[in-house]
């Protein structure tokens, strides 16, 4: 979607459609100065030209940004927890499933790029659902956006409450730790343009980068210095011995959740002035994500074994692990920090779709905008803190609601309104079945991914290493 420009033959206040809904200003007559005959400026006239200086402010990104926010959504210290689940698939099936979940991913994204164009309207995911389920689609998909958002900024409070605890070596209550990463991660989250959050995750993307590079180099000294070097490590090609099913989905499950850049997709297409050349990011992307995910799988387990830890930099050693946590502090609150922001830019825009406060440039803009992003992360903190087996629901969550956001919701929007003809004519044939296996993968991971993460609740229960909640102990 185009920015507004001054040759535009309407205002901006009278667009219809647009990615923030639809603003009708109230008809006010010109103030006039009788005496000296001048005109003042009206409330018609301030609306007009804040509507126009928001509508610019938001239609700012291009595609190479819109990798990039793809990218800050989508890696983050997650893509460390790859190893992991490589030791327990071994290195065969976990390059195999590494690189073929991440291929029908991307196809997953450019469908929904081809949805957002063929129905520019479309500013989040809960109206792609009230397009496919009706006006219950719409809400029902929009709390699965918000909940899903809210759950990873809270992971997130988590990751840096661990981060602070390695780099002090646990010198504080761990409440601490997670209050210090909300109030972080809450003003990261206060830019509202996706196109401003873009600039940091030009950091955010180097911090990641050299994170996993010092990882990298580090197992890999260790490994080579160790007692028989290299050829000592115990890793193997097969999956590891008395591999249950819950341990095999929790494994794919963090595979398939690596690549959950799609649920924002929508938001950041939104704000793009260029929408048709989403495909360029979602290549971009796409790419990048598989090369990264399976090397770093690969070569971090191959370095280190079975007993890898996760996140893997916890195996680099205690002096390089802090290092690397420090390298990583950018890719913990920019990264969590934009889910916040996705799901305010969600509310807010709902709450004020008929007012120019949408925009986020008046006094009243800004103060509700920045009330809502500390709710948000407040709201956040709470859960992450309060539940004491978090990470297992945020698991439950994800394969609840990733698992459509990714793969079977594209795939129903494909057959519903991207399909050109018949499913069996043969230009379709082949996309026909590229979007069943898509909505058969996300089925999948619906059933056994929520079976798998509720049976580790139940097991970490039995063996009593859930945690207290707010609890000062250490969280790794």
């Amino acid at each position: 979607m185009d920015a507004i420009s001054p040759a535009m033959d309407h205002s901006p206040l009278e667009k219809k459609n647009d990615a923030f809904g639809t603003l009708e200003p109230p008809v006010l007559a010109p103030s006039s100065d009788d005496e000296v005959g001048e005109v003042r400026p009206t409330n018609v006239d301030y609306e007009k030209q804040k509507a126009a200086e928001g509508e610019a402010h938001f239609h700012r990104l291009g595609w190479k940004r819109l990798t990039i926010v793809l990218i800050v959504t989508a890696v983050a210290l997650g893509a460390l927890s790859l190893p992991g689940a490589f030791a327990t698939l071994g290195m065969v099936a976990g390059v195999i499933l590494t690189v073929g979940i991440g291929l029908v991913a991307m196809y997953g994204s450019y469908v929904i790029g081809q949805m957002k164009l063929k129905y520019p309207h479309i500013s989040h995911y809960g109206e792609a659902g009230g397009m496919m389920f009706g006006k219950f689609g719409y809400e029902l998909v929009s709390i699965m956006f918000v909940l899903q958002l809210l759950f990873t900024t809270g992971s997130h409070v988590l990751t840096g409450a661990i981060m602070f605890g390695n780099l002090s070596n646990n010198g504080a209550c761990t409440v601490v730790f997670t209050v210090v990463s909300a109030i972080v991660l809450f003003l990261v989250a206060i830019p509202p343009s996706f196109s401003e959050m873009a600039i940091l995750g030009y950091i955010d993307f180097a911090s990641i980068i050299a994170a996993i590079f010092i990882t990298i180099v580090a197992t890999g000294i260790r490994a080579g210095e160790s007692v028989g070097g290299l050829s000592s490590v115990a890793w193997s090609v097969w999956p590891k011995e008395d591999l249950s099913l819950a341990e095999a989905v929790i494994a794919i499950s963090n595979i398939v959740f690596a690549y959950s850049f799609a649920l924002c997709q929508f938001s950041f297409m939104d704000e793009m002035h260029t929408p048709r050349d989403f495909s360029k990011s979602i290549v971009a992307l796409g790419v990048f994500e598989i090369i990264l995910y399976t090397i770093t799988g690969a070569l971090i387990y191959a370095f280190v074994g079975p007993s890898v830890a996760s996140p893997a930099l916890l195996s680099a050693g205690p002096l390089v692990s802090k290092i690397a946590f420090g390298i990583a502090i950018p890719v913990i609150f920019i990264s969590g920090s934009i889910n916040t922001t996705v799901v305010a830019r969600y509310i807010h825009g709902r709450v004020y779709k008929n007012s120019i406060t949408r925009y986020i440039n008046t006094p009243t803009g800004w103060a509700t905008w920045i009330a809502l992003v500390a709710a948000l992360t407040l709201a956040s903190w709470v859960i992450a803190s309060a539940i004491p087996f978090f990470s297992d629901l945020l698991s439950i969550t994800s394969s609840l609601f990733v698992s459509g956001f990714t793969f079977y919701f594209p795939a129903i929007m494909w057959f519903m309104f991207i399909k050109e003809g018949s499913w069996y004519e043969g230009r379709n044939l082949i996309l026909s079945a590229a979007n069943v296996l898509s909505f058969a993968v996300g089925m999948i991971m619906l059933g056994v991914g929520t079976y798998a993460s509720v049976w580790d609740i139940k097991h970490r229960y039995e063996v009593g290493s859930v945690s207290d909640p707010f609890s000062c102990a250490p969280l790794a």
